[in-house]
């Protein structure tokens, strides 16, 4: 079986609450768009391979670290101590989300790994059972069990879909090779509500989201990394009418009325990508 696990981008990131647990409680609006993975999913049948369970190979962007480690990996491990019948496997994922962006690409692979399992081999699991599982795996992961435009708020895993649309619009995705760890993230963030809830906002007209739509972590962020804010500032230059970070970072995005030109030359030594 074959899938293709999607990024996501977040529109507005306010930090609310510190929790007992040490989490913090967000609110921010998941959108779905059209940059994805790949992931391809093959039972191993020869009864006589007990070495392993999931076998994972990685194509296209380079993902560091033991690959025994990845979500992938994590969410094939948790389903088979629910469900046992399901076979060892191997899996491809070819990469094309970049990695530590804020666009949940390895989330999303978590996450489209329980769908596929959960068809491939009749584990009967509903929407809210694969949720419950992918919870275990991030505060993300559930999103991308039903990928719709929704506004999350706890730690991310509480989801209530919204209406928004963007496609009319190109959204350009632009990360720089900064890398930027929870403590980074979390530095000097300020708890606090928000003047006006994220999921208000883009309610209204794109054109008032520049004054009001809000990520806590940019300006935390922007202090240690400062090409952060200038990318931003320079997609408004090229004619954005928003542009913001997208979760923790290090990727941001521009939303543009108009087709734009060759990123690659604009922002040299950047990923970038066009949906």
């Amino acid at each position: 079986m074959i899938q293709r696990p999607c990024a996501k981008i977040n529109l507005g990131l306010n930090i609310v609450s510190k929790r007992p647990d040490g989490y913090h409680n967000l609110e921010t609006v998941f959108y779905p768009i059209n940059l994805n993975d790949e992931i391809c999913i093959e039972p191993v049948l020869d009864k006589e391979i007990t070495k392993y369970q999931c076998s994972l190979s990685i194509k296209g962007i380079n993902i560091e670290g033991d690959l025994q480690q990845n979500l992938i990996v994590k969410a094939y491990n948790i389903l088979k101590k629910y469900y046992p019948q399901i076979p060892n496997v191997n899996v491809t994922l070819t990469k094309n989300i970049p990695t530590q962006a804020g666009m949940g690409g390895g989330s999303s692979d978590c996450a489209y790994t329980i769908k596929m399992l959960n068809e491939m081999f009749n584990l009967k699991m509903s929407i809210k059972d694969m949720q419950s599982f992918a919870s275990k795996l991030g505060a993300d992961c559930p999103f991308f069990i039903n990928p719709q435009p929704s506004y999350a708020t706890g730690i991310g895993e509480i989801l209530t879909p919204i209406d928004i649309n963007l496609s009319k619009y190109k959204i350009a995705i632009v990360k720089p090779p900064v890398m930027i760890s929870t403590k980074e993230a979390f530095s000097n963030i300020i708890v606090k509500q928000p003047i006006k809830c994220c999921k208000e906002i883009v309610a209204q007209p794109i054109e008032t989201w520049k004054e009001e739509l809000i990520n806590d972590f940019e300006n935390s962020i922007c202090t240690i990394h400062p090409e952060i804010g200038r990318i931003k500032n320079r997609l408004y230059d090229l004619g954005a009418i928003y542009a913001s970070m997208t979760g923790s970072g290090s990727a941001l995005f521009g939303i543009f009325e108009k087709e734009i030109g060759n990123l690659d030359c604009i922002f040299e030594d950047c990923y970038t990508h066009i949906v």
